[in-house]
């Protein structure tokens, strides 16, 4: 099943939220990882882990530094699917 970029957005923003506590509605395509969210790199893995079992997709390491906004995450997320 194919997500779209709303739902993969909403997605993170609800495994965010059970990581670190960040409310839903502040997660926004634009912010940054680590300078607006301030997530560390272990919840970053924790993260990532449950969103390739959320969105079944695969995020290599490598991929994951490049990852540094959430629309960076969602773009990416979104084109692992097909």
């Amino acid at each position: 099943m194919a997500f779209t970029t709303e739902e993969v957005l909403s997605g993170l923003a609800e495994l965010i939220n059970d990581e670190t506590g960040i409310a839903p509605e502040v997660v926004a395509l634009e912010k940054s990882f680590t300078d607006d969210l301030d997530i560390d790199s272990i919840s970053m893995t924790t993260i990532v882990v449950n969103a390739e079992e959320k969105f079944d997709v695969r995020i290599p390491d490598e991929e994951v530094k490049n990852l540094r906004t959430v629309g960076d995450a969602v773009e990416f997320i979104t084109k692992a699917q097909v």
